[in-house]
């Protein structure tokens, strides 16, 4: 099977599905202003479709894992995902609005299949040391997604409208179907009943997380990491305005970051690095943090230059997290820790986007320094975790 289903298959249908995700979020927020006349309900119905992540990750992990064809349930739950983003769309000014964001909560439970949830599948199409050239190339599809994304929801939503924006994100993760109904199942898999519930799997997946210090300390770092970029994207429209003279040039921001995090990763996959990706991990949280401390001079130069030091520190991290995830992920859970991990990650980008808001507003500096400590936080939190455990006789057992 893993002979007959490339690589080059594999990225890309998760370009294809990460970049519909990536314009779905903009493109939902720029219709529902249309649609909708109010910036409250747009902000509303983006925090709606993410939210959800939390509880939808896990338990779409764990059945990703109890499937003989993971690849097949995945593709389901991506039909799914573009046909809720239809019925938000349709719903918009002809049903309640409470009942839109209903829909929206619901259909966010199946985000995490876009991100961990696809590659928590990568290690049964590229095995051994192929795998880190692997990871740096799938970090790379979330740089190029994040990059396109939002461009192309601008682009549709000035040239054909808002509504159709929508439409477009749905169709890319549907073009990822065949990539996803395709991927390679369970090896050794059979048709018989488990000898636990999903619910117990939920709980041996979260134990292997937090007893594991490696897989801990990687989550950890990762997830605080995510609440200072969060914080920063936060700061991004007011950024454009006051440094750059525009609010909409605040998204130029973000592509520098998405340019440089591509470009380092595409140099991992091509020359894999010999540090580890558990220091790569706490040190790339460092880069970041010296990038928001060099974002808040509010000199035009300097946010650039901030901007592509903030991706450089990304990219990588977000690599080595994937490395992390794949050796130390017992095979029967491998589903369900990745998207848990991405569950995680979402939450603690929107925690860290709703805190600075506000304090954006009165002060600009002084949000980019606190994101700044933040990230040094996430880097510090890495070793708070010890760096060695006893192992119960059920987590040796879910090694095997």
């Amino acid at each position: 099977m893993k002979m007959r289903y490339s690589l080059r298959l594999y990225l890309t249908g998760a370009v294809a599905a990460r970049a519909g995700d990536e314009m779905s979020g903009p493109a939902l927020m720029l219709a529902g202003f249309t649609l909708a006349g109010s910036s409250t309900d747009a902000s509303s119905l983006l925090a709606g479709i993410t939210i959800s992540a939390v509880v939808g990750g896990p338990v779409l992990g764990a059945l990703l894992d109890r499937a003989g064809r993971p690849g097949r349930l995945l593709a389901v739950a991506l039909v799914m995902y573009a046909a809720g983003l239809g019925v938000i769309l349709v719903g918009l000014g002809r049903l309640p609005f409470a009942v839109t964001i209903l829909i929206a909560v619901f259909t966010g439970l199946l985000g995490p299949a876009l991100s961990g949830g696809w590659t928590a599948q990568l290690s049964r199409v590229v095995s051994g040391d192929g795998l880190p050239r692997a990871n740096a190339l799938d970090a790379m599809t979330f740089s190029a997604a994040s990059l396109a994304g939002p461009a192309l929801a601008g682009g549709m939503a000035e040239v054909l409208g808002a509504p159709t924006a929508v439409v477009v994100s749905a169709g890319l993760i549907c073009l990822a179907l065949p990539a996803a109904w395709m991927l390679p199942g369970h090896p050794g898999w059979r048709r018989v009943p488990r000898a636990t519930s999903v619910i117990g799997d939920l709980a041996a997946g979260m134990r292997v997380i937090v007893r594991r210090p490696s897989l801990a300390r990687a989550t950890l770092s990762s997830v605080v990491s995510c609440a200072a970029q969060g914080m920063l994207t936060a700061c991004i429209a007011l950024l454009g305005e006051r440094v750059l003279g525009g609010a909409g040039r605040g998204a130029m921001l973000l592509s520098c970051a998405a340019i440089s995090a591509l470009m380092a990763n595409a140099v991992l996959a091509r020359f894999p690095s010999p540090v580890a990706p558990d220091t790569i991990i706490w040190a790339g949280a460092l880069v970041q943090a010296a990038a928001l401390a060099l974002a808040a001079s509010g000199r035009p130069v300097m946010l650039i230059a901030a901007a592509l030091m903030a991706g450089i520190g990304e990219g990588p991290q977000l690599a080595a997290l994937f490395a992390v995830r794949h050796r130390e992920a017992p095979e029967h859970l491998r589903g369900q820790i990745f998207t848990t991990g991405a569950s995680l990650k979402i939450t603690g980008f929107a925690m860290g986007a709703s805190v600075a808001g506000p304090i954006a507003a009165w002060s600009l500096p002084g949000t980019l320094i606190l994101a700044a400590s933040v990230a040094v936080l996430a880097a510090l939190a890495y070793f708070v975790i010890p760096s060695t455990t006893v192992d119960s006789a059920e987590d040796r057992a879910t090694s095997h």
